[in-house]
């Protein structure tokens, strides 16, 4: 189901849907799921250098390790979007009951940019 419409979704929508949430939560925000979410949005306001984004590939193959048992990743990336603050994480690997490859552009929104 679609979070925010309410209406049915394949489950491809829903596995996007549900990693974009997994990666945007930040890790002990949920009351009964402390340990649900990610490291991502602590990343947020560090400089976009190397070890940032070593560091921002790391929080995202470790929580969705946890957090997505129906995706097996194979790449991480990060790319910078045309506004500041925007950026994309392009998912690739394979659907775990299937191995149908996989690729998923997930929008981030970073820094303090309205």
């Amino acid at each position: 189901m679609n979070r925010t419409t309410g209406r049915v979704i394949d489950e491809l929508e829903h596995i996007r849907q549900s990693i974009a949430d997994i990666l945007t939560t930040p890790t002990g925000s949920r009351v009964m799921r402390r340990d649900y979410g990610s490291l991502l949005p602590e990343l947020i306001d560090q400089p976009l250098n190397g070890a940032t984004i070593v560091r921002l590939y790391a929080a995202t193959a470790a929580a969705l390790l946890r957090w997505e048992p129906r995706v097996r990743l194979s790449r991480v990336q990060l790319s910078l979007g045309s506004e500041p603050g925007s950026a994309t994480l392009q998912l690739d690997g394979a659907r775990v009951d299937s191995n149908e490859p996989l690729s998923l552009s997930i929008p981030l929104r970073m820094g303090a940019a309205a």
